[in-house]
């Protein structure tokens, strides 16, 4: 349990229960509820004890037991997460067949807009990868994303593009967008979409509709805003888990209103 483990970590600290509240801003009596986990605890009040604790979120939040702790939304944004299956794969199960398929349909629908070079299309294979994992607790192309200054980069990226050039599946090329440099990837044949279900094209599609406008930029602006990446350490993988712990204007999936 949460409560349990903060609990002792303030003890390890030799911190009183009192001095904590006060840091959080809330009665000795409302910070007793969290330790008992008789409490929702909010993004923010986590994000404090942590820097009390000297722990990242990451740390903190894998402290727990396997048991989900529940992360308190504002009232008018609340939502209960449904029950999630006991048994489900977050450690990344990359498909290099798949990553490429779904690289080339990206490149064909979207590689010839002006914004999007290789920081755009990072981010939109993150919000691929992390989005249909948070839909269908399941993973799609299955890439390892870093935490990286400019946002989620899949690490498995430059490897699968620099063999796709070489057997003359995409090109690549250098261009620039406004005064800054960019790479493009321009795809050389079509995607194979035998490879492709049904849902996951649509799915694609939905990311492409909702973010394939946004600039650099602003789309590294909100993939750090998300809680996957928030709770990482600079250079450490971000873990698919963490799309369940979303706010409303990262999360994809449909949940019960309470």
């Amino acid at each position: 349990m949460i409560g349990r483990f903060i609990q002792k970590i303030r003890n390890q600290k030799k911190l009183s229960q009192d001095f904590v509240a006060s840091e959080l801003k809330l009665s000795r009596q409302t910070y007793m509820q969290i330790e008992k986990d008789g409490r929702d605890i909010s993004l923010t009040e986590m994000q404090k004890l942590a820097e009390l604790f000297d722990l990242s979120m990451y740390e903190l939040i894998k402290g727990k037991s396997s048991k989900p702790i529940k992360v308190e939304l504002p009232k008018e944004l609340k939502i209960q997460r449904q029950a999630e299956p006991d048994i489900r794969i977050s450690v990344p199960q990359k498909n290099i067949d798949k990553i490429k398929e779904v690289l080339l349909y990206l490149l064909e629908k979207v590689g010839a807009k002006p914004n999007v070079g290789e920081t755009v299309i990072y981010k939109l294979l993150y919000f691929i990868d992390f989005d249909y994992y948070e839909k269908f607790q399941k993973q799609l192309m299955g890439c390892t994303y870093i935490k990286n200054h400019h946002g989620p980069t899949p690490v498995e990226f430059k490897s699968i593009v620099d063999k796709m050039a070489q057997s003359g599946e995409i090109e690549i090329v250098k261009s620039k967008y406004y005064k800054y440099d960019q790479k493009k990837y321009l795809p050389l044949r079509k995607a194979n979409l035998n490879k492709l279900t049904a849902t996951e094209t649509a799915h694609i599609d939905d990311v492409i509709a909702r973010l394939s406008d946004k600039n650099a930029k602003d789309l590294s602006e909100f993939s750090h805003a998300d809680t996957p990446w928030i709770v990482q350490e600079m250079g450490q993988p971000l873990d698919y888990e963490f799309v369940f712990y979303r706010d409303y204007r990262h999360s994809v999936r449909e949940y019960d209103e309470l």
